[in-house]
């Protein structure tokens, strides 16, 4: 329930400083909310994934379309620096005159689930990142993307919402601040690229040696 999860800030804090101290103390709780087991699956779908040379496809809104579009970045050049990876992965949050087309034409609820059901395939992976796991065309999306036979993971925080309970896998961030959830949510897909990277490295290449 909404009412089980920590907020921040609860009162007033009055310098800029101080308040520093509390977000981290704050987004430490964040990080600690995460399962750790559903973090071990997420990591293993998306190698096995990018093993196979399937396509992953992310989209959020509004802060969120960041992180999906750095996914994109990250998980597509990052994993494959020095690494026989090759990852397939695709933002659909990226495109603006699609967007703004599907949207004005048809809804803007549709403006991810129509670009999966024209280029997804069976046995690729959404990921979905929705802080509050509600937003109309993220539910959408994951129900369609299940229908196309993909596999799905959301990426929620607060108590997780509709998106949590449809995902096939979810890093839930059971904080209720949406600056600390997205924080959260981004430094996951750091550790997610940098930590499959570091276990399919070429032989004789340090995990330090190169820019990721």
């Amino acid at each position: 329930m909404a009412s089980d999860i920590t907020g921040f800030p609860r009162e007033k804090i009055d310098s800029v400083d101080e308040y520093l101290d509390s977000y981290a103390k704050f987004l430490r709780q964040g990080i600690d909310s995460v399962d750790r087991d559903a973090l071990k699956n997420v990591c293993n779908e998306l190698a096995e994934v990018y093993r196979l040379r399937r396509t992953v496809w992310v989209c959020g809104n509004g802060g969120s379309a960041s992180i999906s579009d750095h996914f994109s970045c990250d998980h597509l050049k990052g994993v494959s620096t020095n690494t026989a990876l090759r990852p397939r992965v695709m933002s659909l949050s990226s495109n603006t005159a699609l967007l703004t087309a599907i949207g004005n034409d048809l809804a803007f609820d549709r403006i991810f689930d129509f670009q999966l059901a024209s280029l997804a395939q069976s046995g690729d992976v959404l990921i979905a990142v929705s802080s509050s796991g509600n937003s109309p065309n993220i539910v959408r999306a994951v129900n369609v993307a299940k229908s196309l036979g993909l596999r799905t993971i959301g990426f929620v925080g607060f108590d997780g919402g509709q998106l949590l309970k449809i995902a096939d896998h979810a890093l839930h961030v059971k904080v209720g601040n949406y600056g600390v959830v997205e924080d959260v949510h981004q430094s996951l897909m750091h550790v997610l690229a940098q930590f499959i990277r570091l276990t399919a490295l070429e032989d004789g290449v340090t995990p330090s040696s190169t820019k990721f």
